[in-house]
């Protein structure tokens, strides 16, 4: 039986209802409408419905109640939508992401998660296992839906799958390589706290190696989810295989090292401050070495990495421990050489009297702009920062953002609480500080008060909603505002 079959007997006599109806389930409409199985979409809001439907016919159901009576047999939760929010605890829980892993048809899944990094480090092993002659496919949190692609994979290719923690909180994988670039405060508006948050990233290894025969009796809900009480859904393993797995993890992270400690399977590390036994470290000449069974390997220097940052040689360390095996020394300078990064990160938009824009609109948490920008630009920095509160913590970014910033611009909802950790800092006595009340104004501002050599530079550390759907929107307005000012 081919695969398309399979899955279709497996969803034919189920009620399904996809629940939230962004890209992900948009995705998964797509997929069941392609097998003709009829489904219900449910969404709090009213959502766009351009999507045309030629084999199935669904229903739809907007509105506050859309989380009530929903007597059906499997779910495909959408990752906005927390699994405790579901009241009806003896439907099968699902997702894309969850559903493409049940019927992968390939073991060769690279996973990767983080805080930071993790879609530049994805595009890495990506490219990396790409310029071998495989055949990869790329998909999940980078924007990218998978399921579409799956009848398309055969046993012999490489899936690469960008995991947020909205994804990994009720998932269980086992994935060939997983990767957790480094792991810091994040998302804290929707994750009830940090704990949980860690127990989620958590899941990308946890179940790696793991074997047990699928069964027909799937894992529904349970009851309580309180991850960050050790009480998890028992969820399927979707893979079949017993091979040795690898866990790729960031060294210098703190909590990454005591959490790495649970992983069984192998372990390789990486490093920019400290030699390591297994996995990559960057040395005191500026070289990457790989070190395996008491074997060191010299890579490449720093300089050959064609995107700038510690951050960015963090990526590559991460994405050359994950495909050692697969890859050659000649693809990893060939993609080191030639990898122009992706958008919005840290993207050079255009210089201007004399000053350069730059847009980092990816930076959403404190801590991305840190490790990215703040590590990049020393100082003639007019900063334009602020936008949705995801209740993180400002103060270290605070004390950066003095001793580097000579301008600072807020935007957004969090432009006080930005504000007042500056101003509160003992070494507070720059910035000057500014509001504006949109993008184009905030440029505007920083066009007339920049100077030659000047950086202007858009790394918000907060996330874009309430003033745009998601950062690459963000992004896209900062770069079209700065290069309205050459016309």
């Amino acid at each position: 039986m081919i695969l398309k079959e399979k899955i279709f007997e497996y969803l034919k006599d189920k009620k399904i209802v996809l629940l939230g109806f962004g890209i992900s389930n948009q995705a998964v409409a797509k997929f069941l409408d392609e097998l003709a199985i009829n489904f219900q979409v449910r969404d709090q809001k009213n959502c766009d419905l351009n999507i045309k439907f030629k084999n199935s016919k669904p229903e739809f159901i907007f509105g506050e109640n859309y989380l009530k009576n929903l007597n059906c047999d499997l779910i495909f939760r959408s990752p906005g939508i927390r699994p405790d929010l579901i009241e009806d605890k003896s439907c099968i829980l699902s997702s894309e992401i969850e559903f493409f892993l049940k019927f992968c048809p390939t073991e060769n899944v690279f996973a990767i998660t983080g805080s930071d990094g993790k879609s530049t480090t994805t595009s890495i092993i990506y490219e990396l296992l790409k310029s071998s002659g495989k055949k990869v496919f790329l998909g999940g949190n980078i924007g990218t839906p998978i399921l579409p692609q799956i009848c398309k994979i055969s046993d012999k290719d490489f899936v690469v799958l960008e995991l947020s923690s909205f994804q990994l909180m009720t998932c269980k994988i086992n994935p060939k390589v997983a990767v957790i670039t480094n792991i810091s405060e994040n998302h804290l508006d929707w994750h009830k706290n940090f704990d949980e948050y860690v127990d989620s990233k958590i899941n990308i290894f946890k179940d790696q190696g793991k074997n047990p025969a699928l069964s027909q009796n799937e894992n529904v809900l349970p009851l309580k989810t309180t991850l960050s009480s050790g009480h998890r859904p028992e969820r399927m393993n979707y893979f079949k295989s017993s091979y040795d797995n690898l866990l790729v993890s960031n060294f210098d992270c703190k909590i990454l090292n005591e959490i790495s400690e649970k992983a069984t399977r192998k372990k390789r590390f990486f490093s920019v401050k400290s030699k390591i036994s297994d996995g990559c470290y960057l040395d005191e000449d500026g070289y990457i070495n790989f070190c395996e069974n008491g074997k060191v390997f010299k890579i490449i220097h720093k300089n050959e990495i064609k995107i700038p940052g510690i951050h960015n040689i963090e990526n590559f360390m991460a994405a050359i421990s994950a495909c050692y095996n697969f890859v050659s020394l000649e693809n990893i300078k060939f993609v080191a050489n030639n990898f122009k990064g992706l958008p919005h990160r840290i993207e050079f938009v255009a210089e201007i009297g004399g000053a350069r824009y730059y847009d980092d609109s990816i930076a959403s948490t404190p801590n991305r702009v840190l490790k990215g920008a703040f590590s990049i630009f020393e100082n003639s920095i007019i900063l334009i920062a602020g936008g949705y509160d995801k209740n993180l913590d400002f103060k270290e970014l605070g004390e950066k953002i003095c001793d580097k910033v000579k301008i600072l611009i807020l935007i957004g909802q969090t432009a006080e609480k930005i504000e007042n950790c500056v101003k509160n800092c003992k070494n507070f006595k720059k910035p000057k500080i500014f509001k504006a009340d949109s993008m184009k104004n905030a440029v505007n501002f920083a066009y007339h008060n920049a100077f030659n050599n000047d950086v202007i530079l858009l790394s918000p550390a907060c996330a874009s909603f309430g003033m745009y759907s998601n950062f690459e929107e963000r992004g896209t307005d900062f770069k079209n505002c700065v290069l309205n000012l050459k016309k």
